[in-house]
């Protein structure tokens, strides 16, 4: 056989392994509004910057034929955006996707790669579960990913993209990661499925309703970010790394600077006179962040919170806000783990924490107690206490009790703690406070409620402000909140050289 017949059987294995499982299953992929793992692949990655790894890599190996072509995994790297980030997306077209041995080496090889020269990995899981046929072989490669997407938390990011079926053990590595990003129709996650439940336990539920992409963003919470297509979440995944370093010991990326989308005066009127009135947080952010810079994570679930990633004056930081228009902005049991979760992820990559506090407290209740408000809140705590990126602190109205230190008070080591005239730092809420101190007063008054709202006024005036705070030094500043956004770019320069030592340990014991 000479060069060129060499060479022709090359070309021709190659396509074999490009065409996946073929045209009739890659029709049927488009027919279910699926794309194939190597059309994601492209729309993801710069135009001709993937590399593809392992190519050939076969349980059955035939000369001049390619049995299962790329063992229904796509593997290898390239860029986005111009920084190398690494993938492998399972292929539904081949064996539907299915783990095996090899398949599993194949995603592990991705795993270490990116580990070794320190980039970000994404997966796009598209699998009928593990190969049967393969047994404990299949289990085992389950296993050999869960143990590398573990050691590889904090120190790259890592993504997962729900695009298709994820059941069973295989849930468990997404889980591990530090995103999940689902697609509205298309995407499942679930342990066991409906046939299952309904044979032991007699519920009867959908597939989408039990594992799908609304019902994990916005009542499990397992996932991070929802898209109403393959073409969106492709998209928000760039937007995502372009937030992020490469890895634990890179600064995020900085981008030009641009001005706000709403204009500094409306920081003015942004909170109502009313102490007692929500409002939208994100009209607040939106005023202080660069223009359109502002990604929340977990956008639909605990919304009496909201996290993300902005920029400001160009670089990268984690947002973490308390959202009034919902439960007053009240820490509950989901919302304490959401903002824990941002914190701590903030903390492994090197991006800053800013964090807007007007929280009256926690959630008060019997199934909050009971779904243990107390462990969950001490998350909040553990993750503020544990991070040693520069973090700073507004506080723009209340800031009351235990939900006060929960939002990274100066008690926990915060960097910069600036209030705005209408904070109020107290252990309770005027009203509260009032009803607790003088009850006796208010009830032999001859006009009760006109005892008690002057009360209530005269003790906001002496206690509920921020002055207090910040004459026993718990406030950096009390400041316009027109200067908000100079004062954080200010705090962000002055603490670009933070170093901060903690006493050596193996890890720390967070509440779980």
């Amino acid at each position: 056989m000479s060069m060129q017949d060499k060479l022709d059987l090359l070309n021709k294995l190659r396509a074999d392994v490009e065409a996946g499982g073929g045209q009739k299953r890659i029709d049927k992929q488009h027919e279910g509004g699926k794309k194939t793992a190597r059309e994601r692949i492209n729309e993801l990655f710069d135009p001709g910057s993937f590399k593809e790894i392992d190519v050939f890599a076969n349980t059955e190996i035939e000369y001049k034929k390619v049995k299962n072509p790329g063992e229904g995994v796509v593997g290898g790297y390239g860029t986005i955006g111009g920084r190398r980030v690494y993938i492998f997306a399972q292929d539904f077209t081949v064996v539907g996707g299915s783990l095996g041995r090899v398949h599993a080496a194949k995603i592990c090889k991705v795993l270490d790669m990116a580990m070794t020269v320190g980039a970000p990995v994404i997966g796009i899981c598209d699998s009928g579960g593990a190969r049967i046929q393969e047994g404990v072989d299949a289990l085992d490669g389950y296993g050999q990913i869960f143990f590398r997407n573990t050691v590889a938390s904090g120190v790259i990011p890592q993504i997962s993209v729900i695009m298709g079926p994820c059941a069973g053990g295989a849930v468990y590595s997404p889980a591990l990661t530090d995103f999940i990003m689902m697609v509205s129709g298309t995407s499942q996650m679930f342990i066991t499925g409906p046939l299952v439940i309904k044979a032991t336990t007699g519920e009867d539920v959908s597939q989408e309703a039990l594992g799908g992409a609304s019902t994990h963003n916005q009542v499990s919470g397992v996932a991070h970010f929802l898209a109403n297509s393959e073409e969106e979440c492709l998209a928000q995944i760039k937007s995502l790394i372009s937030y992020l370093p490469l890895n634990n010991l890179e600064d995020p990326p900085v981008f030009p600077a641009v001005e706000p989308a709403l204009d500094k005066e409306t920081l003015l009127s942004v909170i109502p006179d009313d102490a007692n009135k929500g409002y939208d947080v994100r009209n607040l952010i939106n005023a202080v962040v660069d223009a359109g810079s502002l990604l929340e994570v977990h956008q639909f679930y605990a919304i009496n919170g909201v996290v993300g990633f902005a920029r400001i004056n160009g670089q990268s930081v984690g947002i973490i806000a308390n959202q009034p228009r919902v439960l007053a902005g009240c820490l509950d049991i989901n919302v304490s783990d959401k903002i824990a979760r941002q914190i701590r992820f903030c903390d492994c990559f090197n991006i800053p924490i800013i964090t807007f506090m007007d929280v009256p407290g926690f959630l008060p209740g019997v199934q909050q107690e009971y779904g243990g408000i107390i462990r969950h809140g001490a998350k909040m705590l553990y993750a503020y206490s544990e991070a040693t990126v520069p973090k700073i602190t507004i506080i723009t109205r209340k800031a009351y009790g235990g939900a006060y230190l929960a939002m990274c008070a100066a008690s926990l080591r915060a960097d910069s703690t600036f209030a705005w005239p209408s904070a109020e730092i107290a252990v309770m809420g005027p009203e509260g406070a009032v009803n607790v101190i003088n009850r006796k007063e208010i009830a032999a008054a001859e006009n009760p409620v006109e005892t008690r709202k002057q009360l209530v006024q005269d003790y906001r005036d002496r206690f509920a402000n921020p002055y207090i705070a910040s004459a026993r030094g718990f406030i950096q500043d009390v400041i316009d909140p027109r200067e908000t956004r100079a004062n954080i770019i200010e705090a962000l320069h002055n603490l670009s050289t933070k170093r901060e030592s903690r006493p050596r340990k193996k890890h720390g014991n967070i509440p779980m």
